[in-house]
Formats: structure tokens, C-alpha cells, sequence
């Protein structure tokens, strides 16, 4: 039974989604890179006082927008530099999400929709993992999903000069602006897009005059351009560098991340696991013109349906087109598919038996699929995996295998198909710990807390901290050193390339290191394994291994005795 006020509604899914996604949420260590460069970025600006430019490992860095980096700031200023401050943000503009797609779905087709929209959004594996993780898409998605569904409101009035209208296009120009300080320009031009798309299929066009299109555009100025003008008057070349170099020219010729266009079908599939398979049955049922029990009647036109269409479409094609993608940026495409699909959840006992079979049928069969899947992975994978993660990938497989025979036996009447849902949003809750635990389990794949908290002990004395032939983005935040970098420049030469003046933080060539290394400048030099024999035949005094995680190792020139855990250490390496 739904709470019958809708802000009441509203708040019930917000406080569902923070039980969701705030328990353990600074467990797992900081994944690389993306959430040790955020991470690190905030901790300067917190340490620096200056929250106008953003600095990596104390380098310019110009390639985001700054207001993910003051939320993870103010956090770390509250809660200290840790795990739980750098994600707090994420998983608060998660929260957010779910929250607004469920009140535009709540106002479009009524509140069963609303709430299945909810679950569906905050359930979805792909949203899920992403409310967890600190990085900048979860920002942008809140407030692009903002952005439209307070466009919409104002498209829905009579016109859109009446001052109802006119709030909600204020408030939408608002939302755009922080997403703007989220991630760029994209979000005005998705948005943007997104909207005239609409109005066009509409046959709309020509209301855009009746727009407070000066004001809003008053208002987007007022927020976005004070942080801009700053950045080029303390960095020229800011602006050139960042609208450019970072968008234009890094979406039409940069392959980083380089995939197909097919890249994010496989991605919306998995990532929306199993609601996708509710998105036809939603979409089929708008078009049809059906309403729901307890909605408006003037809530079933057709441009209901094509607003989270030509959403979707224009986000999922928009990111296609470059080969640079990530699996993140799909994410302000899944509150439309979220409403599509929450419709046709609302709409399982108007069908009839047969077609409501047929559709527990097809998730079972996919879900028994996907399991057997999983068990094959786990258990016949040629190479060995941690055991606690096979085991926790096993017991998700037979969470999904059971859910499949429990949802297809309880969906088979219509007075049961409540129970249906529920144990597929029961299996797909049972998962959530389960992930959760493998992230956790998985960090020596990409993770190096445990080498910090190995070097801290040997950094106490002026010792620098240095890395050959790359950069580990997290170890400045875990040791609160700088890393010296070693025959690498990365990204981070694209705004600071490297000169000789700033020789104490670059070094060139192992000619160098070699140099220092044997100076009597006390070092710990953070290798990947590969390099480990080069660097003992060339380094004197012979490094000495003082800890490792994953594929990287810690050597260290100095008096102090390696600890007794580095024994483990050698043993990987000569198995290796």
C-alpha cells in the first residue's frame, strides 16, 4: 500500500535508497584511477585552501569542472580524508536520482509507476555500482535528470508563459548550470538536444518564443561563468585547453577507452538486468494510450511516452558515436528506461495470462541463462580467482536461478504477480551485499591501500615517494605525500608538461633515478613487477622490497629493515 501524499512517497524512497547505498560505503579501497585522482584532487583543495583551480599530485589539472571536487571537499572537511568522504557525494546525487525519476513518473502515469520507477532505478546493477564510486557521472546524471524533468513540468502547462511555466524553466536552467560544473557543456547540449527533439516531434517548435529563454539564460550565466572567468584570469589558456582540447577534440578524434558503437548495448542490458526485460511491455502499453488505475486521465497521451523515448535515444546515440567510452556515461540514459519500465511493471496484471506468462517465461529462461553462465565462469575459468570471490559469483548465480523458478511459478495468476516482482526485487537485493563483497575481495586487481599503509612507515623522514613508468593516483591521498614520477608524464603533462624545472617531482631517465637513487636521498619506488629485475641489477645500493599489492611492488633504499610481511612479497615475485 502506497503512502497516499506524494512528498511522503518521495521521502520513503529516499531514505530506501541511503539504506541501499550509504552502509559500507568507505569499506573498499579506492579504486584506480579515476576515484584516487577525485579523491586526491579534493584532498588539495582542502589542504591548499584553493577551491578555484584543481590540482592532481599538486599538477594543474584542467580536464573537469570543479563541483563534484568541492562536494568531495566538504565532505572530507566533515568527515576527514577518507573512502567514506570521496563517495558520500555520489551516492547523495544517487539517492537524488532515484528520487526525481520517481516523482516525474509518480506525475506522468500515477503512483504505482512512481514506485516501480524507484525500484527499478535504485535496483539496477549498473546504477547501483555507480552510487557507490566516486566519480563525476553520478553528478552529472542527478542533475541532467533534473533538468529535464522540470522542463517537462513546464511543458506541460498551457503555456509556457504562464509563471508556473516559467518556475520550472528557471529551475531546469538552474540544474543544467550545476551539471554544466558537474562535467562540462555536455549537459546544456544533451539536454538541449533532448528538448527540441521533443518539441519537435510534438509539433511544438513554435512555443519556444513563449520560453523566458533571457532569464534562464541569466540564470545559467550567473551560476556557471564566475568559476570560469577565474580559471583563465589565474590559468590563460584554461579555457582553450578545456572547451577544445577536453570535449571537442576528445570527442571527435581521441580513442581512449576505445570501443565499437555497440559498446553500450551490452552495457544498458547488463546494467538494467533483469528490468530491461520490462522496458517493451511499458513502452507497448504507452503507446496504446493505456492509463493506469489512479492516474490523471489526461496523463495517457502519447507525448508521455515520447519524452523518455527521445531521452534515451539521444543520450544512447550521442555517446555511441566516439570510440572514447566508458560505462559511466550511460548513466543519465537509465532514469527514462527506469520510467519505461516501472509503466510496464505497474501494467503485469492487466495483461492476460498467456502474454504474462510468456513474458516470466522469457526473464526466467534469461535468468537461469545468465547463472549458468556465472557457475561456468567461476568454476571452469582457466585461471585461478580468489576464492571468496568464486564463492560469492556462484551464490549470485543461484540467487538468480532461484528467483527465475520462483518468479515464473508465483507470476503464473495475476493475483500473485505482486509476489513475482517481489522476489525478483527481493534476488536482486540479495545481490547487493554479494557485489559489494567482491569489490571488496577484488582490490588487488586495482586498489593499493594496503602498499600505502606498507610505505607510510618509511616516508616519516623526509623520504620521497616516487613510481617508475607510471602513476598510482591514490597514494598521495593515503600517504599525503607527493609522488614523484619516474620516466612518466600522463595525463597530467597536457597542462604541466614536464620542464627542468620541475626536476624534483620529474625525473626523466633512469640515468637520473639511478643518480638519486644512490645519492644517499632516501626513496621508496613504487614498480610494477614486470620492472623488478631491470631495477635490482641497475639500482645501487640493491632496492629492498618493503611491501607490494597486486602487480606493484615498493623498493626502498633507506637504513630502516623491511617489515616482516615484505617475505610474502619476494615469495609472489619468484612465482611470478
Amino acid at each position: 500500500m502506497l503512502a497516499a501524499n506524494r512528498s511522503l512517497r518521495l521521502t520513503i524512497y529516499a531514505l530506501l535508497a541511503a539504506i541501499l547505498y550509504l552502509p559500507g560505503l568507505g569499506r573498499p579501497a579506492l579504486w584506480e584511477p579515476d576515484e584516487g585522482r577525485y579523491a586526491e584532487i579534493a584532498r588539495e583543495m582542502v589542504l591548499s585552501r584553493d577551491y578555484v583551480t584543481p590540482r592532481d599530485d599538486f599538477e594543474l589539472y584542467f580536464e573537469k569542472p570543479p563541483l563534484v571536487y568541492w562536494a568531495e571537499a566538504a565532505a572530507i572537511r566533515i568527515f576527514g580524508p577518507n573512502e567514506f568522504a570521496v563517495r558520500l557525494p555520489a551516492a547523495l546525487f544517487s539517492i537524488g536520482q532515484v528520487v526525481v525519476t520517481a516523482a516525474l513518473a509518480d506525475l506522468m502515469f500515477g503512483a504505482t509507476a512512481g514506485f516501480f520507477a524507484a525500484l527499478v532505478l535504485a535496483l539496477s546493477p549498473l546504477f547501483f555500482g555507480f552510487a557507490r564510486f566516486a566519480t563525476l557521472d553520478p553528478a552529472l546524471a542527478f542533475f541532467l535528470t533534473a533538468a529535464l524533468a522540470t522542463f517537462y513540468l513546464a511543458a506541460r502547462e498551457d503555456s509556457f508563459s504562464t509563471p508556473s511555466a516559467r518556475r520550472w524553466m528557471l529551475i531546469s536552467a538552474a540544474m543544467l548550470a550545476m551539471g554544466t560544473l558537474a562535467k562540462g557543456p555536455i549537459a546544456l547540449l544533451l539536454a538541449g538536444a533532448i528538448a527540441l527533439a521533443w518539441l519537435a516531434i510534438e509539433r511544438r517548435l513554435r512555443e519556444i518564443v513563449r520560453m523566458p529563454l533571457v532569464w534562464c539564460g541569466l540564470i545559467y550565466a550567473a551560476i556557471v561563468l564566475p568559476w570560469f572567468i577565474l580559471m583563465e584570469a589565474r590559468n590563460p589558456g584554461f579555457l582553450r585547453f578545456f572547451f577544445i582540447h577536453e570535449h571537442l577534440e576528445r570527442y571527435t578524434t581521441s580513442s581512449e577507452h576505445g570501443w565499437g558503437p555497440w559498446f553500450f548495448i551490452p552495457i544498458v542490458i547488463g546494467g538494467m538486468w533483469p528490468w530491461i526485460f520490462f522496458v517493451p511491455l511499458g513502452w507497448s502499453a504507452m503507446h496504446a494510450n493505456i492509463a493506469l488505475p489512479n492516474s490523471a486521465p489526461d496523463l495517457s497521451r502519447r507525448s508521455d511516452a515520447s519524452f523518455p523515448a527521445i531521452w534515451f535515444i539521444v543520450i544512447f546515440v550521442f555517446f555511441s558515436i566516439p570510440r572514447s567510452k566508458l560505462g559511466s556515461y550511460i548513466l543519465p540514459a537509465l532514469p527514462p528506461l527506469a520510467i519505461v519500465a516501472g509503466y510496464g511493471l505497474a501494467r503485469l496484471q492487466a495483461l492476460t495470462d498467456a502474454s504474462r506468462r510468456r513474458l516470466f517465461a522469457v526473464i526466467a529462461i534469461a535468468n537461469l541463462v545468465l547463472a549458468v553462465a556465472l557457475f561456468i565462469f567461476f568454476v571452469l575459468a582457466r585461471r585461478p580467482i580468489n576464492k571468496a570471490i568464486g564463492f560469492d559469483g556462484l551464490l549470485i548465480a543461484a540467487v538468480l536461478a532461484a528467483s527465475a523458478i520462483a518468479m515464473y511459478a508465483l507470476g503464473r495468476t495475476a493475483t500473485r504477480v505482486p509476489y513475482a516482482v517481489g522476489a525478483l526485487a527481493l534476488a536482486m537485493l540479495a545481490t547487493v551485499p554479494l557485489s559489494a563483497r567482491i569489490r571488496e575481495n577484488a582490490a588487488s586487481i586495482s586498489t593499493y591501500r594496503d602498499l600505502a599503509r606498507a610505505v607510510q612507515p618509511y616516508l616519516a623522514a623526509d623520504c620521497a615517494l616516487a613510481s617508475y613508468r607510471h602513476y598510482v593516483q591514490s597514494l598521495p591521498f593515503y600517504t599525503s605525500n607527493r609522488e614523484t614520477r619516474v620516466e612518466y608524464w600522463g595525463e597530467l603533462s597536457e597542462v604541466s608538461p614536464p620542464t627542468s624545472a620541475k626536476s624534483a617531482f620529474l625525473i626523466g631517465s633512469d640515468a637520473r633515478l639511478r643518480q638519486i637513487w644512490s645519492s644517499g636521498s632516501c626513496m621508496v619506488l613504487i614498480a610494477n613487477d614486470r620492472d623488478l629485475k631491470a631495477l635490482d641489477d641497475s639500482l645501487k645500493p640493491a632496492p629492498v622490497v618493503i611491501g607490494c599489492e597486486g602487480k606493484k611492488f615498493a623498493l626502498y633504499n633507506g637504513a630502516l629493515a623491511p617489515p616482516p610481511s615484505a617475505a610474502a612479497c619476494l615469495e609472489t615475485n619468484v612465482k611470478k
